[in-house]
């Protein structure tokens, strides 16, 4: 299975870094690397990077989407928006707009059903907050934000779909779940996506890791077998960081 790797840089980054980043990539030739790599900046920075960003050899994605295609949705956009900006991926159901945003269930599901059906690949983001891990509960928090993503969702198979499991207690504050808790919960995730989606798609779909992924970390979280992949927030803002990361994948 082909390894995943995500740069997730949030409400960071500009144009002239952008490219320098790109840059840096491009000179260090990742796209030899075995894995495959998706940038995910500000919309701002989506067209400005799209053709670097191909050379590099990385995909572009968008860290959010609306369900709807046009209309008095002021802040918004929209699929056919995102794939003109040189995005063939999107984010959805990240922590920090589940628990910061106050996204849904309801919303997410509708995200996600909008980007299959525009052709968008998704990165759908499922974990616990520390209270949920504290009270016995992750597992069944975790297992409910699956059920509704992906129960009925004709659309869905390996091909468009990744999941990344980011417990959120992790995100940010430089702590991180141990490997073998990762690998765990990921075991987990795909006997809870076999349930919906089949045994056979199940066993395709990559998984990826995310929660304070650091060059430090990525080696033991990324040679866990069930960990396909890592979403990276801080450490992808530095280009050598993100590359250490990239280049941890066990060969």
């Amino acid at each position: 299975m082909r390894p995943i790797i995500g740069a997730n840089w949030k409400m960071n980054g500009g144009g002239i870094e952008g490219l320098g980043y790109l840059d840096t990539l491009k000179r260090e030739r990742v796209e030899n690397e075995p894995v495959d790599i998706v940038l995910f900046p500000p919309f701002t920075l989506l067209p400005v990077l799209a053709e670097s960003a191909r050379e590099a050899g990385i995909s572009l994605g968008g860290q959010n989407i609306y369900w709807k295609e046009s209309g008095a949705y002021t802040g918004e956009i929209s699929s056919s928006m995102l794939k003109e900006a040189g995005c063939s991926w999107v984010i959805i159901g990240h922590s920090e707009r589940r628990h910061i945003l106050h996204e849904d269930n309801e919303i997410i599901r509708l995200k996600l059903e909008t980007s299959l059906r525009s052709d968008l690949k998704v990165i759908l983001c499922v974990g616990e907050l520390l209270r949920d891990r504290e009270q016995d509960q992750a597992e069944d928090v975790v297992k409910a934000q699956i059920q509704h993503a992906l129960d009925g969702l004709k659309e869905a198979n390996p091909t468009n779909m990744v999941i990344a499991y980011e417990p959120v207690w992790a995100i940010g504050t430089g702590r991180n779940a141990t490997p073998e808790e990762a690998n765990r919960m990921h075991g987990l995730v795909r006997c809870w996506i076999s349930d919906i989606m089949g045994e056979n798609d199940a066993n395709k779909i990559r998984i990826q890791y995310g929660g304070s992924v650091k060059p430090g970390n990525a080696p033991e979280l990324l040679a866990q077998e069930q960990v396909n992949g890592a979403l990276v927030g801080g450490a992808s803002l530095d280009a050598n960081q993100f590359i250490q990361i990239i280049r941890a994948i066990p060969k």
